[in-house]
């Protein structure tokens, strides 16, 4: 996102690369949707979806590929039209209309929603697929761009569990840390263990992360993202019944967004960036 706002665009080489990332999260989201509707006991619409749906279940994701998070395109076009069937179904979608009761991808629907373009035999993801599609970073990843003639580096580490030992092997000489939450997440959990709440979670990194004598001359910067999201699922969900101590209307965007704006800053030793 950093390197497309300050102006390095993806070349046609680095786009055609998110192709095979993009299909796996597409195959990966419809897997997750199916079994949904069956542990949640929605009928489908159209009882011949359940081979489709047995078909779909039944995509090896052990394959060296598929394990590493990538689907090729001969792969995804043997599966788009039995994807496509599946979206279009009354018993997918009323299983993700219910999908804060299970891990789905927070872009699986833009992209089921756009099967006919990923299906082109052209296909190159847009800048907007690029941003959307879900990549877990594992590893150390260091990318260096230009904010007013002011060289930068940033290093990207993986927020997963596994990862975070190694955070520490690159924070010797950093001067700021920006540390991202996803707002919209405060009723889901971890998929490392499906118990921890992902919310709080952040709140004991950042607790620690802030605390730490070796920060304590680094600015920590905390960003609060997918607020399109978030728009969306306060709606329908009440952080009250995650959050008891939340105050305020749980249907208000601004009264939610708050919420995190203040909890965070008090795990702070001092002023908070």
């Amino acid at each position: 996102q950093m390197r497309i706002i300050h102006g390095q665009d993806f070349d046609q080489r680095a786009r055609e690369e998110f192709r095979p990332t993009i299909y796996s999260n597409v195959i990966k989201g419809m897997r997750v949707l199916v079994d949904a509707r069956e542990k949640l006991h929605i009928p489908w619409g159209d009882n011949s979806n359940q081979a489709n749906g047995d078909k779909m279940m039944a995509f090896d994701t052990r394959s060296s590929d598929a394990s590493k998070g990538m689907v090729e395109t001969q792969v995804f076009l043997q599966y788009l039209p039995v994807i496509r069937a599946l979206w279009a179904d009354s018993g997918i979608q009323n299983a993700y209309d219910r999908r804060r009761e299970f891990q789905l991808g927070e872009s699986v629907k833009y992209f089921l929603d756009n099967l006919d373009k990923l299906g082109e035999a052209d296909y190159v993801p847009s800048q907007q697929d690029i941003l959307l599609a879900r990549r877990p970073t594992k590893g150390i990843h260091e990318y260096d761009f230009e904010i007013k003639n002011v060289p930068f580096k940033m290093v990207d580490v993986g927020g997963q569990r596994s990862e975070r030992k190694r955070w520490f092997e690159c924070f010797d000489s950093v001067t700021s840390i920006l540390f991202l939450v996803s707002s919209s997440e405060f009723d889901q959990v971890l998929m490392e263990d499906r118990l921890t709440n992902r919310l709080t979670e952040s709140l004991n990194i950042f607790e620690t992360i802030v605390n730490n004598r070796v920060f304590s001359n680094v600015s920590i910067i905390l960003f609060l993202n997918k607020t399109d999201l978030l728009e969306e699922k306060v709606q329908i969900v009440s952080i009250k019944d995650y959050f008891l101590e939340f105050e305020g209307d749980p249907h208000c965007l601004r009264d939610v967004q708050k919420f995190p704006g203040g909890v965070f800053p008090e795990q702070t030793p001092g002023p908070a960036a």
